[in-house]
């Protein structure tokens, strides 16, 4: 299974795994959502991340770099990936955050990018795939994304 629907119901698992095992998930997708998000920059996605981190984590961490990134190629190991860098300046302690989404999912519904995102913001609050993590993802996108396949 992949570990980053884990926090989503089995049964809905199970469905997305079949479409998976016969290469039909990308066409699912594109008929359950016909029309395709407009952040296709990086300084396009950089404002959206902006957009949905103000609305859920006003005070959270700032984010230094929102990226599409060519990188990420195996989509069996991540959608995207949350980076940050600790160090110390002046006698504190600084975060650098960096969110980077794997290339493909440019030409992609809205509400699967938002999916990502949500999930890469979470991970500025909380850093480990634990229950409080799938807790806070779910919250976030049972509010912004429906998944149901029926």
């Amino acid at each position: 299974m992949l570990k980053y629907l884990q926090p989503y119901d089995t049964k809905l698992q199970a469905q997305i795994q079949d479409l998976i095992d016969n290469d039909t998930l990308g066409k699912y997708i594109l008929s359950k959502y016909t029309s395709v998000h407009s952040y296709s920059s990086d300084k396009a996605l950089y404002g959206y991340v902006m957009e949905l981190k103000n609305s859920f984590m006003k005070g959270s961490s700032p984010i230094a770099k929102v990226m599409y990134d060519t990188k990420i190629r195996d989509v069996n190991a991540a959608l995207g990936t949350h980076t940050y860098v600790s160090r110390v300046q002046g006698g504190k302690l600084k975060a650098k955050h960096e969110i980077r989404i794997a290339h493909i999912f440019k030409p992609m519904p809205e509400p699967f990018l938002k999916m990502i995102v949500t999930h890469e913001l979470a991970h500025l609050k909380i850093k480990d795939h634990n229950k409080a993590f799938s807790n806070c993802v779910n919250i976030w996108s049972q509010s912004t994304i429906n998944w149901s396949l029926t």
